[in-house]
């Protein structure tokens, strides 16, 4: 491994205080007369308001103590939007450019704000390939330009191990701070990286905890193995299974369909003022759903991965019609609270922080 510059290293340490340990919330609601609860981790708040954020921090970092990117060249990669968005922040924080690769049909806000960030945006038409066309412009424009950095999220085995090392210890440690074992986590498909990190961190510490990834009813991609039909759960069913996807290691595929989605994040933010976007609703619902089946008091746990400022142009803000099957109607939510953030995690950090000798930077007591 390659050991960083100062100022690198520093640059990072920052980031890390913006990005990932995240709270874990305990969502409580009635369902079929029943008090229950479900566990989220609100991704949401992290630096740009997604999950992604998380992965674009490790991947970059990974590449640089390995160093397959130096300082100040271009980040290329092919996204729906949040992988970009993260990408973008990080990328100029750490003082690159980067070139994005989107399918032209995702929200306004997510284009304005891969655009704020500074990134320069190759929107691809379905008729040019839309996401597979995607990936393709971004390798091709990649091999063009020495030096440049390609993450290949879709096929990076390091988007696993940013929450196989993160996501998956703080779940773990927030449920422990209250003596509560996982006993099924479920996560919407996009790259596959959180159910796949997650998964194998939890099985590692509770091997009979199942591990469920959840796509849209309306978009089968897992069950069918490529695009059937469309969807709008922006940033999960992307065309494709992901080759860090191995269905062998998961547990039963949950369906969501995407107008019970937008139903329940509608009703997380007007009943309980949780902001998040259409995949947090899709969550939720699957986790309500493997709760029904485990048992009211079954321990589930699942993630909001990104707020709704990104939605605002979407359906999430129209009125979605009711079907028979839906269960976000029937869900009544009573509110939530917040289980702390990890102070091992804070602990380290300001280890961190005595090695490095900031100036300025004394370090105080540990967040909790």
């Amino acid at each position: 491994m390659t050991s960083l510059p100062a100022g690198i290293e520093a640059r990072f340490h920052g980031l890390s205080r913006l990005i990932g340990n995240t709270p874990l919330l305990a969502v409580d609601y009635t369902f079929r007369g029943r008090q229950r609860r479900i566990f989220a981790k609100s991704e949401n708040l992290n630096m740009t308001g997604s999950v992604k954020d998380r992965m674009a921090l490790h991947l970059l970092r990974c590449a640089y103590e390995r160093g397959t990117v130096q300082p100040g060249a271009l980040i290329i990669e092919a996204t729906s939007g949040n992988t970009g968005i993260s990408l973008a922040a990080v990328g100029r924080a750490l003082g690159h450019p980067v070139a994005i690769f989107m399918p032209d049909w995702m929200s306004t806000e997510r284009v304005n704000l891969l655009r704020s960030f500074g990134a320069s945006i190759h929107p691809v038409s379905r008729e040019d390939g839309g996401f597979f066309g995607s990936i393709e412009k971004a390798e091709e424009l990649a091999r063009e330009t020495p030096g440049s950095f390609l993450p290949g999220q879709f096929a990076n085995e390091d988007n696993c191990e940013t929450h196989e090392t993160l996501t998956g210890p703080e779940i773990h440690y927030q449920l422990d701070s209250h003596d509560l074992k996982p006993d099924a986590f479920v996560a919407g498909v996009g790259t596959g990286g959180t159910v796949m990190g997650v998964g194998r961190y939890l099985r590692s510490r509770h091997p009979d905890v199942t591990i469920h990834p959840l796509e849209p009813s309306n978009s089968p991609t897992l069950r069918t193995g490529c695009r059937v039909g469309q969807h709008r759960i922006q940033g999960v069913s992307d065309e494709f299974i992901p080759s860090i996807v191995d269905l062998s290691e998961l547990h039963e595929i949950v369906d969501v369909d995407d107008g019970d989605a937008i139903l329940m994040a509608q009703k997380l933010a007007t009943d309980v003022g949780l902001g998040v976007g259409i995949s947090s609703g899709a969550n939720f619902i699957g986790a309500a759903m493997l709760q029904d089946q485990l048992g009211s008091d079954a321990v589930v746990v699942t993630l909001f991965p990104d707020d709704n400022k990104k939605y605002l142009s979407t359906d999430l803000m129209h009125d979605e019609p009711s079907k028979p099957d839906h269960l976000a109607p029937h869900l009544e939510l009573h509110g939530f609270t917040a289980f702390n953030r990890v102070c091992r995690i804070c602990n380290e950090s300001e280890e961190w922080l005595r090695m490095m000798r900031i100036p300025g930077s004394e370090p105080g007591p540990a967040a909790s």
